[in-house]
């Protein structure tokens, strides 16, 4: 795997011929990866518990939630402790002990704290955004959660973003979700693009697999608590803590000028 010094930040960009970001977004643009692991915490660490089985840990989240659609996630955490339920139905009630129930219940508990306490973007994150818009790069989000947009309508970035490929989305279309590629491959289409002129940027495994098995032209790893080293050996081409470091080897790949005139040609 690849360095990540400031050095080889550059040089992975350099030569390639990128010309949109895909970004994920819960852990990427906006902190609400967080505000979903106090959701997740709070739903399983009851349910567990009356179960009788091992406590609910911060690490489940890493290992069985992140970054997949909430149906997967609580599937996967319910498989990690011998549990299985019946999936039930999407429109399943929060109260329902089946999969589609517990995470229903899971959902109501995400969107009552996002609009009692709101969400702010990371400001590293939105210097990065600028910097790539500016430079005339196409962006998108790809997201699993079905809370896209009012999430980003509260972290006041919806307007950058005219592409959204979320949990409905995917739904619709009938799209597996991560570690699949397919959302961000719908989201390439959906721009124009083949899948080598997108860089895909996560934080989750489960999402930086999936830029790695779409075989897109740069895989970015935020290291928001997972480990660099994770993410390298999920296919990330490079890791950072923060995106604003990237912002130099934007500006400085050759491509950029070239890049930001075609796209502006083509509009």
């Amino acid at each position: 795997m690849t360095d990540t010094t400031e050095e080889s930040s550059i040089d992975l960009l350099h030569g390639r011929t990128i010309r949109a970001f895909l970004f994920d977004l819960d852990g990427v643009l906006t902190p609400t990866a967080e505000v979903h692991m106090h959701a997740w915490a709070r739903l399983f660490t009851p349910y567990l518990e009356g179960r009788g089985v091992s406590p609910y840990v911060e690490q489940d989240y890493f290992d069985h939630i992140d970054g997949k659609p909430r149906f997967d996630g609580v599937r996967d955490l319910l498989a990690s402790r011998g549990i299985e339920l019946e999936p039930g139905t999407p429109d399943a009630d929060p109260a329902d002990d089946t999969v589609w129930g517990l995470g229903n219940r899971k959902n109501s508990v995400f969107s009552d704290t996002i609009a009692e306490e709101g969400v702010a973007a990371y400001p590293a994150s939105l210097a990065f955004l600028k910097a790539v818009i500016d430079d005339g790069y196409e962006v998108a989000v790809v997201s699993s959660s079905k809370n896209a947009p009012p999430v980003l309508a509260a972290a006041g970035i919806a307007d950058r973003f005219d592409v959204v490929v979320d949990g409905n989305v995917a739904a619709s279309l009938g799209l597996p979700g991560k570690p699949a590629p397919d959302t961000y491959i719908h989201a390439a289409d959906v721009l124009g693009l083949t899948v080598l002129e997108c860089a895909v940027v996560e934080d989750a495994v489960s999402g930086v697999q999936a830029g790695a098995r779409g075989a897109f032209g740069l895989v970015i790893g935020v290291d928001r608590g997972v480990g660099r080293k994770v993410l390298l050996d999920a296919g990330a081409d490079i890791v950072v803590q923060e995106l604003d470091e990237l912002i130099d080897a934007v500006s400085k790949t050759e491509t950029t000028s070239s890049i930001a005139e075609n796209n502006k040609e083509s509009k």
